[in-house]
């Protein structure tokens, strides 16, 4: 058995293509109280938010799909795809480096 990974650097859908899947219906955290979605600041009990947000984030059949809506549309706060703020920053910092080279 072989186990495929997904590099987020690398986007594998467009914007149209994450809106129109509805992938929203499927996400494991629809049910899940937002507030663990988004912990105020990245110390103290906001560890706590973040690593519980990821756990729920790593059950989630649609996990791609959210994190490239959040890339896409540039969200700024909030765990998304299971990563934070400043995980999705550094993807997109690197997304342009490598559109530059291409």
């Amino acid at each position: 058995m072989s186990i495929t990974t997904h590099n987020p650097l690398e986007s594998l859908v467009t914007l149209e293509d994450v809106a129109r899947t509805g992938w929203r219906n499927s996400a494991e955290c629809k049910d899940t109280e937002p507030d663990l979605f988004f912990p105020v600041g990245q110390t103290g009990p906001a560890i706590a938010h973040i690593a519980n947000a990821k756990a729920v984030c790593s059950e989630c059949a649609v996990q791609i799909e959210c994190l490239e809506y959040a890339l896409m549309t540039n969200q700024d706060a909030g765990i998304w795809g299971g990563l934070t703020e400043d995980e999705r920053r550094k993807i997109r910092r690197e997304r342009r480096k490598q559109n530059r080279r291409v």
